[in-house]
């Protein structure tokens, strides 16, 4: 087998990886919707995260002895861990709040917005932003525009917490490539999401009142939220990045949207209108229009 073929072949599995990730986290959104039937978005979301960590934890005990101890205790780890923790509790927190709101299919539309907003966030750091990826936005904003502003100009409350949510899972992307070449990406995942965790139950104590038969009445969305869409889906993730380019990532893993809207649509019987269904796909084609060269961001 030649060197080209085993290539491709590795990038199949790549992209098949990514796939599957799009579909596991599309059908989160339905889960987290299921989810708000029982029990308070920080309650939710604590035990999520916290079953998310642990899912990971095999992959940190059964590896490389030697990147234990070069990368593993690092200082930069830690700090690197806490600041993304931070930042997916609020990105986190807002969007499952949000998702009370409004419907599984406009928050995963909604939240796929993070991808166009990566490299516009990255102009604060003197990233350079290409000609594309402002058409792109200008074609996702022209869609969020029918997907979820009504004919009084007004946008419901869980459409507009989403969006915000939207603006801090890319951050989240950019504080992770800060830190991920630098340091134990598998202990800095554990890490933030522990303290994503210990946030949201912590606001979740002052703002919820959280019982263990509400609990158990949302076990299946948050099994399915914590060990699926966090420790399963954020693995497939990393896998699959580790050949396929960053372009194709991002086109693939926006895909999350679709299998959001149709997953809304045969488990929770959610319907959207015309208006909106045309929203969706000018988001959609926003995305792609900003994906569609090499890579957004030049440092």
């Amino acid at each position: 087998m030649t060197t080209r073929n085993i290539d491709k072949k590795k990038l199949a599995q790549s992209e098949s990886l990514l796939v599957m990730t799009a579909i596991i986290w599309g059908l989160a959104f339905v889960a987290q919707r299921m989810g708000m039937d029982y029990i308070g978005p920080f309650a939710f979301n604590g035990i999520r995260f916290a079953l998310g960590a642990v899912s990971l934890l095999p992959f940190l005990l059964f590896r490389n002895r030697a990147a234990q101890k070069s990368l593993a205790y690092s200082r930069l780890t830690w700090i690197g861990g806490i600041i993304a923790g931070i930042v997916v509790f609020m990105a986190a927190g807002l969007q499952q709040v949000g998702i009370v709101y409004t419907t599984a299919g406009n928050a995963g539309f909604i939240t796929s917005l993070y991808i166009i907003l990566v490299p516009i966030l990255g102009l604060f750091r003197k990233h350079q932003v290409l000609l594309q990826t402002w058409l792109g936005a200008f074609m996702a904003l022209a869609g969020l525009y029918f997907l979820s502003v009504t004919q009084q100009f007004t946008i419901s409350p869980g459409d507009g917490l989403v969006l915000a949510s939207a603006v801090f899972w890319a951050l989240h992307v950019l504080v992770i490539g800060d830190f991920a070449p630098r340091t134990d990406i598998i202990l800095l995942s554990i890490i933030q999401f522990l303290v994503c965790s210990v946030l949201s139950m912590s606001t979740a104590f002052i703002l919820e009142r959280t019982t263990w038969q509400q609990v158990y009445n949302a076990l299946i969305p948050i099994l399915y939220g914590g060990i699926m869409s966090v420790g399963v889906a954020y693995t497939f993730q990393i896998m699959g990045q580790r050949y396929a380019l960053p372009a194709h990532a991002a086109i693939i893993l926006s895909m999350e949207s679709l299998f959001a809207a149709l997953g809304g649509w045969l488990i929770l019987s959610e319907v959207m209108t015309s208006r909106q269904i045309a929203g969706a796909v000018m988001m959609l084609i926003g995305v792609v229009i900003s994906q569609i060269r090499k890579y957004n961001t030049v440092r």
